[in-house]
């Protein structure tokens, strides 16, 4: 299989071959794809696959660089969602709603993204695709008449098909300046028996789901890595951080950003009827941080049509109080109680890490002071 080009344009055009002569666990339905693409597909689609099988439930992802930018299963399409993407929310089918919500949790981050399902492509997903800016997808089939469909988007959209009986060999090899790393394939099953070790609190079976859902995500993110979800759809990953507080913080930040787009004072910002999707979802994400420079402020008051109510520090406040239940898991052990600290200020109320740091004694404290449940997986899940 050829390569457009390797990591960078630059970079001359690459090729695939399987590891085993004759089995490949993917194949290009349409388009031509990049390192990066390739790279994205096989991520993604391990992660939707893993997911799928886990909760029994269709599951999607929105991937960029090599880390998703949500993950969610089938569920509910809230009203923010539905009028965002132009879907009655009480209409949408599953396998829609995966990838809705997969989409939304970090709809900036999803801007060209690449899609990936459980299940095969159905002519909504298909139509939805052709209305978002998304730059591939990977499935393990494709309804009659769903790649057409597709096709009429651009001519580079790239459509590919899994394998789902695809067994991949046991042992992992990669060559970087000259040297040849192998590795035992990480084959650990992700299950709810991970979660039997809960050291404070009592855990509810919702909350196990989605820290299961969160311990796959991780899985197949590029660490340092956490994960905020709840009900089935990630609200802010923090990844590829030297500091995993960085990573909580980058995480609630996201999290808090997806729960105040659902604020009163952000759902009533009347753009102008020109103003593109995305354009509004970016001004709305500035909108919600609050740190607008001049020109910024001058341009949104433009995109408007007529002005908007301010979002104060209380209001801002008094609604991020509001957000509670959120799964939390690290793919390491939390070194530092400050990683709790972080997580419960963006309403966690549920943690999962391996345990097993010296300082494991205070993490577990903290947990107890916020009334936070915590089990202890004993899996690191780093991936690199």
């Amino acid at each position: 299989m050829d390569l457009r080009y390797g990591m960078n344009p630059q970079q001359q055009a690459a090729d695939v071959a399987p590891v085993r002569p004759g089995r490949w666990p993917v194949r290009v339905v349409q388009g031509s794809p990049s390192y990066i693409n390739m790279l994205d597909a096989l991520n993604s689609w391990q992660l939707v696959r893993e997911v799928s099988r886990s909760l029994n439930r269709p599951a999607a992802a929105s991937f960029k660089h090599v880390s998703p930018a949500g993950a969610a299963v089938a569920g509910p399409v809230d009203d923010v969602t539905a009028e965002l993407y132009g879907v009655h929310q009480d209409e949408v089918g599953a396998l829609t709603s995966a990838y809705l919500r997969a989409r939304d949790a970090d709809p900036k981050c999803a801007y060209g993204d690449f899609a990936a399902v459980s299940h095969p492509v159905d002519a909504e997903l298909a139509e939805l695709l052709t209305r978002v800016v998304c730059d591939g997808i990977i499935a393990p089939g494709y309804a009659p008449g769903t790649v057409g469909t597709l096709g009429k988007k651009n001519g580079r959209f790239l459509v590919m098909e899994a394998d789902p009986a695809f067994v991949p060999p046991e042992r992992e090899t990669r060559d970087n300046f000259g040297l040849r790393l192998a590795q035992q394939r990480d084959e650990v099953p992700l299950a709810a028996a991970l979660l039997e070790n809960v050291v404070c609190g009592a855990l509810p079976t919702t909350a196990a789901d989605d820290l299961l859902l969160d311990l796959v995500v991780l899985r197949y993110t590029q660490s340092n890595s956490v994960c905020c979800l709840r009900d089935g759809v990630t609200l802010g990953i923090g990844a590829g951080q030297q500091s995993r507080v960085d990573c909580t913080r980058l995480a609630g930040a996201k999290a808090d950003t997806w729960w105040l787009r659902r604020h009163p004072a952000v759902r009533a910002l009347a753009f102008r009827s020109d103003v593109r999707r995305q354009d509004r979802i970016n001004w709305q994400i500035r909108f919600i941080e609050g740190d607008l420079t001049p020109d910024e402020s001058t341009r949104l008051s433009r995109a408007l049509s007529q002005p908007s109510e301010e979002l104060t520090g209380g209001l801002r406040a008094d609604w991020t109080a509001r957000l509670k239940g959120v799964a939390f898991v690290s793919d390491g052990a939390l070194p530092f109680r400050d990683n709790v600290d972080h997580a419960h200020r963006h309403g966690v109320g549920y943690v999962a890490e391996p345990g097993g740091s010296i300082r494991s004694a205070e993490v577990e404290d903290a947990c107890r002071e916020h009334q936070i449940v915590l089990a202890r997986t004993g899996l690191r899940l780093f991936h690199h």
